[in-house]
């Protein structure tokens, strides 16, 4: 409800960057046992059931442009180091791999969580913290800017993204 990706969109289509590619992840969306060869990558024979010739990460794949994190309050601990290392070295390392792979990324992370307290709940990293909170953005939940969604909609329809008849829906609407 805040727009949080559309706006990490905005950052990176108005960036020099913009040539490069945006790739947004949701860390919620993926399970534990394979976040790490998501982000990062993996060899060949890194595991069972890997593909043969090895597989890019979302980093890799990434590089020059933006990673969008959103609810980076929930990744793992194991990830939060790995992420840490990422935006210290510049550089990751794919699974089942001994070698480092330079990487030029932009991280925008987003999340609904109080980072800081999670700190002090050991819950997230004080250091990977101060790392992403370099230039801090709060958003408004749409349900708290009940005003905007008539002119939402509106500028919706007049792009044909839905097809309906806004004053159908607003007849008695003091919002215009």
């Amino acid at each position: 409800g805040t727009g949080k990706e559309i706006l990490a969109q905005a950052i990176h289509n108005n960036s020099a960057r913009k040539d490069k590619p945006f790739i947004p992840i949701n860390i919620t969306t993926i399970t534990d046992s394979l976040i790490e060869s998501e982000l990062f990558g993996y060899e060949e024979g890194a595991f069972t059931g890997g593909l043969m010739e090895g597989k890019k990460g979302i980093f890799e794949l990434a590089n020059g442009g933006t990673i969008f994190i959103d609810e980076i309050g929930d990744a793992p601990p194991n990830i939060q180091v790995q992420l840490l290392r990422v935006l210290e070295e510049s550089s990751i390392r794919k699974v089942g791999s001994h070698n480092e792979v330079p990487i030029n990324v932009r991280i925008i992370a987003a999340t609904n969580k109080n980072l800081l307290k999670e700190t002090q709940l050991n819950k997230f990293r004080l250091d990977l913290y101060f790392r992403l909170n370099i230039l801090p953005i709060n958003t408004t939940p749409l349900r708290e800017k009940k005003e905007d969604i008539f002119y939402l909609l509106q500028y919706f329809l007049e792009n044909k993204f839905v097809d309906i008849k806004v004053e159908e829906y607003f007849e008695d609407s003091t919002l215009d």
